[in-house]
C-alpha cells in the first residue's frame, strides 16, 4: 500500500460506497477489526440495503488506484423505541417517529491515519443525522481495549455513557464495550448536573 507520508500529498475526497468497492471493503474490515462480518453485511453496504455509507479515496495516488477505498464509515437508522439507548434519551415519548443513527464500522487504512479522514467521516455522520429532523442521536460501541478509538470519540465530543460487560465475543473470549452517544436536534441525556439521572 502507498505511504502518503513518503513525499505524496494526498487529495482526499468522500463519496458513497458502491458495488465496485466490495472486495477492498472486505479486505480493510478483515485487516482492521477483530469482529468478522458475514458476506451479506458487505453486500448490504455496497448496495445500500438498509446501510448508509461513505468512502474516503485519495484521488491523487500515483499508483493509479485513485478510486480505491482508504477509509469508510457504515451506519444504519434505528427507531429510538427499538434501540438499546432509548432510556438514555430525553425526548417527547409521544412522538413515535424518533430515530437514531447507529455507527456500525469506521475505519481508515493505517498509512492514511492521522490525516483527519476519520474525523471528516464522523462529521459527515453527524451532519447527516442532524439533517433528519426526527433524529435525536448518533451512537456506537467501542471495544474496551481500543484506547485510540475511545480517545477519538471523546475528542469528537461523544459522551461515554456506559460500559457493557461481555458485549463482544471474539475467538472464544468475552470483551467489554463502551457505549458512546452524540446528541443532535435537541436530543439530550436524561442526566443533568442539577438533577442527576432520570432513569
Amino acid at each position: 500500500m502507498l505511504d502518503p507520508r513518503a513525499g505524496h500529498h494526498p487529495t482526499i475526497v468522500y463519496r458513497p460506497i458502491r458495488p465496485s468497492d466490495l472486495e477492498v471493503l472486505e479486505q480493510i474490515h478483515a485487516a482492521l477489526f477483530p469482529v468478522r462480518y458475514e458476506r451479506e453485511f458487505f453486500f448490504n453496504v455496497v448496495n445500500g440495503h438498509g446501510i448508509i455509507s461513505w468512502a474516503a479515496v485519495d484521488i491523487s495516488r500515483p499508483d493509479g488506484q485513485n478510486d480505491e477505498l482508504i477509509g469508510f464509515v457504515t451506519m444504519r437508522i434505528i427507531p429510538a423505541k427499538e434501540s438499546e439507548i432509548e432510556h438514555l434519551l430525553r425526548y417527547n415519548a409521544s412522538r413515535k417517529d424518533q430515530i437514531l443513527v447507529y455507527v456500525l464500522t469506521l475505519g481508515v487504512v493505517e498509512c492514511y491515519r492521522n490525516l483527519g479522514i476519520a474525523t471528516s467521516l464522523v462529521r459527515e455522520v453527524i451532519k447527516y443525522a442532524s439533517s433528519i429532523p426526527n433524529c435525536r442521536a448518533v451512537y456506537l460501541h467501542v471495544i474496551a481495549y481500543n484506547q485510540p478509538a475511545i480517545n477519538f470519540y471523546k475528542k469528537m465530543l461523544f459522551k461515554l455513557v456506559r460500559r457493557l460487560p461481555k458485549f463482544y465475543y471474539i475467538q472464544g473470549q468475552h470483551y467489554d464495550s463502551y457505549l458512546f452517544v452524540y446528541y443532535v436536534n435537541g436530543g439530550q441525556s436524561p442526566c443533568s448536573p442539577l438533577n442527576g439521572c432520570l432513569f
